[in-house]
């Protein structure tokens, strides 16, 4: 069996407050959340992200992680680093994973952005913890978009100075995020500091940061609502399962595609049906467009000579011409500075739908929870207080 790429959601439940992600409205049942019987179905991957909501809400992450161990060759867990105290202890176990920890700005515009008190610094001191107790694959997340946009050299800067990964995404509208909204509106602004981290990348010694300016060179197009750079293989080589095991092909579609459920399927069965076909057609005509990591970074390992070719021209040109890279290089960025295209026309390239009612791919029990006015972040907090007193019993 080929090894695949997957993401794991392993709940739907969140303590943050994300100005773009309204998931936190809409949380899972943890009754209902993936079982270590369902995730030991999973099949080899050589790469698996743990997301959320928030992983670190699950008390048996530590659990999930040693099942995960086991079939995959690297892992890592996307997390807004408040948990201090959980994710040290499961850093402890398991030190070779990777944690990637969301800070949205420079403490004032990561907190106003993300909704947590003092979440700058809780993030911060999770980052700087982990480094102190050896982990060496720990970084920032960054979702790049207008308020925040100013802060993005700054946070690469401070996480060069921590010797730290710096992964970034722009704002995106599906299911996942419950979300239909989202949308740059100052598409110059937000572009030119794309360019600046660019250059900075491209003027750094490491390969991998070269390959990382391609990475961002494609969200400039993709917030220009432009065609990918590399096509999309999503539901082939790469896996969502969410946290009722649904299997889907990414989190970036309006309504959940699901292709089964491993919770009632075997993985071959699933992976192999005529469900599953359907979805992976849906997948070859769908005109999204994302540029998201977890679709960017399979096809950028897939199609390595494209971002490889890019790279040693940008390399050349900054060499032998002294020339920088620019956002201009794009059609769509040089037409909409010469008035050939309007705000208008790129607005309705862009995901963004503002007519839409966001799916939130919730189950039917889960839904139930907010039938009678009660709200996620209600349910979301009477959780983790739960939880706080099991914790306390079994200190």
């Amino acid at each position: 069996m080929k090894k695949l790429n997957g993401t794991v959601i392993v709940t739907y439940r969140c303590n943050a407050r994300c100005t773009m992600c309204n998931r936190y409205k809409a949380p899972s049942k943890p009754e209902e959340e993936i079982s270590l019987e369902t995730i030991k179905k999973l099949p080899p991957m050589y790469f698996t992200n743990i997301t959320g909501g928030e992983p670190f809400i699950r008390s048996d992450l530590k659990d999930i992680v040693r099942e995960l161990k086991k079939k995959s060759d690297r892992i890592v867990i996307s997390t807004n680093g408040f948990f201090t105290d959980r994710i040290l202890d499961l850093a402890k176990e398991f030190p070779d994973i990777g944690i990637r920890i969301s800070i949205e700005g420079l403490e004032q515009t990561n907190n106003a952005i993300r909704g947590l008190p003092d979440g700058f610094n809780r993030g911060y001191t999770t980052l700087k913890k982990l480094r102190e107790m050896g982990m060496k694959d720990v970084g920032f997340g960054m979702t790049v978009q207008d308020v925040n946009a100013k802060d993005l050299c700054p946070l690469y800067e401070l996480s060069n100075q921590m010797d730290m990964e710096f992964a970034t995404a722009s704002l995106h509208n599906s299911f996942y995020f419950v979300e239909a909204k989202n949308i740059i509106h100052d598409r110059p602004m937000v572009a030119q500091n794309f360019e600046d981290l660019i250059n900075r990348l491209l003027d750094s010694g490491s390969p991998k940061k070269w390959f990382r300016a391609y990475f961002n060179h494609g969200l400039i197009n993709y917030i220009y609502g432009q065609k990918r750079l590399l096509p999309c293989d999503m539901s082939i080589d790469t896996f969502f399962i969410d946290p009722y095991g649904d299997v889907m092909p990414c989190n970036g579609t309006k309504e959940k595609w699901v292709m089964g459920n491993l919770n009632t399927q075997s993985w071959d069965e699933l992976w192999n049906s005529a469900r599953a076909d359907e979805v992976r057609n849906k997948v070859r005509h769908c005109d999204r467009q994302c540029w998201m990591i977890g679709s960017a970074s399979p096809a950028m390992h897939k199609y390595i000579w494209k971002p490889a070719w890019w790279v040693v021209q940008h390399k050349f040109l900054r060499f032998w011409k002294k020339k920088k890279y620019s956002m201009y290089e794009i059609p769509a960025v040089r037409d909409y500075r010469d008035g050939k295209i309007t705000k208008e026309e790129l607005d309705a390239r862009s995901t963004c739908d503002l007519c839409a009612v966001a799916d939130n791919g919730l189950s039917a029990a889960s839904k139930e929870q907010l039938r009678d006015g009660t709200t996620g972040e209600e349910i979301v907090a009477k959780d983790l207080a739960r939880q706080h007193l099991d914790d306390g019993r079994h200190a």
